[in-house]
Order: C-alpha cells, then sequence, then structure tokens
C-alpha cells in the first residue's frame, strides 16, 4: 500500500518529524531546521536558525537566506545525508521498514521539487526516502 502523504500514522515520514542530528558540527531538532540551515555557509545564520523552535519557523528562516553558490547542485546529496541521519535512529528504520508501495509527499503547498500536488511534481523526498529504505 503506497504512502500519499506524511500525515497520521506516516507523519514520522516528514521533515518536520522531531528528530535531532548533527549536521557540520551543528545539532538541528530537525531535518528541516538543518535543510534550511545548509542552503548557506554563515555559520551565525545556521546557529541561529538551529535555535528556532518549531521546523515551521525554520522553513520561513530558510527563505530569506542568501544561498551558497553552488546549492541548486548539493541539495539534493544535503537531503539525503539529513535523512540517512533521521533514518539512523533504530525505532524510526523500522518504521521505514515497515512502509510498502510508493511513499508519496504528497501536499497542498505548491511543492512540486520535493512532492507532489494536484497530481503533479517530481517527488523527491519520497524517492530519497524509498531508497533509504531499499538499501
Amino acid at each position: 500500500m503506497s504512502v500519499t502523504e506524511f500525515q497520521g500514522e506516516f507523519r514520522f515520514l516528514s521533515n518536520f518529524w522531531p528528530s535531532p542530528i548533527e549536521y557540520e558540527g551543528i545539532w538541528y531538532p530537525s531535518v528541516e531546521h538543518a535543510y534550511q540551515a545548509a542552503k548557506t555557509l554563515k555559520v551565525s545564520d545556521r546557529k541561529r536558525i538551529a535555535k528556532l523552535v518549531t521546523p515551521g519557523k525554520a522553513k520561513r528562516a530558510g527563505k530569506e537566506l542568501d544561498l551558497r553558490p553552488d546549492w541548486e547542485e548539493i541539495k539534493l546529496d544535503v537531503m539525503r545525508e539529513l535523512l540517512q541521519k533521521k533514518f539512523a535512529y533504530r525505532d524510526l528504520m523500522f518504521r521505514l521498514k515497515k512502509t510498502e508501495g510508493e511513499l508519496i509527499e504528497g501536499n497542498t503547498w505548491g511543492d512540486t521539487f520535493w512532492g507532489i500536488c494536484n497530481g503533479k511534481g517530481e517527488n523527491h523526498l519520497g524517492k530519497l526516502l524509498m531508497e533509504i529504505r531499499d538499501n
């Protein structure tokens, strides 16, 4: 059975799920925090994002950053690394391994790069999760 959105029992697949991870020497409360911080090379901005209370605030802060020049080339690899760190936690890996079929980050906010909205999108987040699950 495919997963068509990361809600309810599948909320743990979301980057907003609380899962402390370390990225380049800084601890973040979620993948979303770490991903947004990785967009910049400014350590002060990264530390500021790490301290934000919610993943939503981290996401909003990420939109205001000066992007590192190589961001478009590395963002998929960064996300893969962050997800590997998140799912290194046994309980989360166990839950991921129990999923079956396609994992689709269905959304209503228009994200057609990481997910699928209104039937359109590349679903890169779902693809990375399936790659981690299958390895």
